[in-house]
């Protein structure tokens, strides 16, 4: 459906925008009418607080607006004085209390959707108090609690941060962590808020809540990424007798082809004296550039030469064989990783010993 841009644009015989036309306006023609509606000096002001893109992006709106329905002009500045209050009752006693306050003065389902509109606006994500905790604290904290709690937070986590935390949990129980942060999938606001509730009160901080997915493979790959080599073996090796098949989907994704930047230019020479050429060929084909010359500035102009001469005879290639193409070099690369031939850079580094 178009946005009711030629109302916005109507000059002052037309009607009054109606209650459903306003419904279809976006948050950042709304932004754009409040901005205008606030005059010129408040709204630079305004601005100067926003980021360049957001500036540029408002700009653009309020330049299509020309003339502005006075009735659009009062709704908007009705919605953000009640988001403002909402935002008011939520600071001084919490959303519950700012809920009670909203339903009495403008009814259950109006508050409803102030409510809704606040927090998806706010983006508020649970565990906010423990992403303020020092990492050291914060793993004395865990170790006490089930795998599954532990999983929970560390979802919700920087990567970084839970790469740090689940490289130095007990050894015993990091596959299991492991495992329940790769198979979880939603987590019901309920369950959500018990265990913020605990947490919170444990830490003596404040939390907040949220409603979004987390955990899953990908956020448990991107840990295992960051955590040291000797930490992220020991927890695939148990995986694999537990849950061979999540292992495999794990591992799949733990180093993915364009990681290859990340690989020093000795070892990639190693890579590349056990790589098939061919392959090689085909699994640069999709690859930006930066990829392609970490691998051209290691070879000899002659072997460039003849890669780049490969991959352009080769002519088009089914996504399906590029990426199996990248899986086999990848491979190659774990192969020689896991024989400590080369070394993948990991989090802030790896410790060497003389």
């Amino acid at each position: 459906m178009k946005q009711p841009l030629k109302q916005l644009n109507s000059g002052g015989g037309k009607k009054k925008g109606s209650s459903k036309d306003y419904k279809n306006l976006n948050g950042r023609q709304k932004a754009a009418i409040f901005l205008v509606a606030l005059g010129t000096e408040v709204s630079s002001e305004v601005m100067k607080h926003l980021r360049e893109d957001e500036v540029e992006t408002l700009t653009f709106e309020i330049a299509r607006l020309e003339t502005i329905d006075a009735d659009f002009k009062d709704q908007v500045l009705e919605e953000f004085q009640e988001l403002m209050q909402a935002q008011n009752f939520i600071t001084t006693g919490g959303i519950d209390y700012a809920r009670e306050l909203l339903e009495k003065s403008l009814g259950s389902q109006k508050a409803i959707d102030i409510i809704n509109r606040l927090t998806s606006s706010l983006q508020v994500r649970p565990f906010d108090f423990i992403r303020r905790t020092d990492p050291a604290h914060l793993l004395n904290f865990v170790q006490q609690e089930y795998p599954q709690t532990i999983a929970l937070i560390l979802a919700y986590l920087e990567p970084a941060k839970a790469a740090i935390i689940l490289q130095n949990l007990p050894d015993d129980i990091q596959p299991e962590v492991s495992r329940r942060l790769a198979t979880m999938d939603r987590t019901s606001p309920d369950v959500l808020r018990e265990v913020e509730r605990v947490l919170e009160k444990k830490l003596s901080t404040l939390s907040s809540e949220d409603y979004t997915a987390a955990g899953g493979v990908d956020s448990i790959v991107e840990i295992l990424n960051l955590v040291d080599r000797s930490s992220e073996k020991a927890i695939i090796e148990t995986l694999e007798e537990d849950d061979p098949e999540l292992a495999e989907e794990i591992k799949k994704r733990m180093f993915v082809f364009e990681d290859i930047v990340m690989i020093g230019d000795r070892d990639i020479q190693k890579v590349l004296r056990e790589a098939d050429q061919q392959q090689l060929a085909k699994a640069l084909k999709s690859v930006d550039t930066e990829v392609q010359d970490k691998i051209f500035r290691n070879m000899s102009k002659r072997q460039a030469t003849m890669l780049k001469e490969d991959m352009e005879y080769m002519g088009p290639v089914r996504l399906k064989d590029v990426e199996e193409a990248q899986q086999k070099i990848v491979s190659v690369i774990r192969r020689l990783e896991d024989s400590g031939e080369i070394v993948i850079a990991r989090g802030d580094g790896d410790e060497y010993i003389n």
